[in-house]
């Protein structure tokens, strides 16, 4: 009796250990995959930055053009 419910403990004891080693690999996972989305994140902001430097560039020069006619 007593070494059967030791023998589940034991076995639970066992399934949560790897639960928990599942889990800590899915967070390392997902710590390295929120790294590179915060980079690529970066270089979107930074790429839509030159672009809307660019465009109100454009359209600066357009107003100019409009202005001249």
């Amino acid at each position: 009796m007593i070494q059967e419910e030791l023998d589940k403990l034991e076995a639970r004891i066992h399934e949560l250990s790897e639960t928990l080693r599942r889990l800590e690999e899915q967070n390392r996972i997902l710590r390295i995959d929120q790294r590179s989305l915060n980079k690529e994140n970066g270089r979107l902001t930074e790429k839509n930055r030159i672009a809307c430097t660019r465009l109100e560039s454009i359209v600066n020069r357009l107003k100019s053009l409009e202005q001249s006619v």
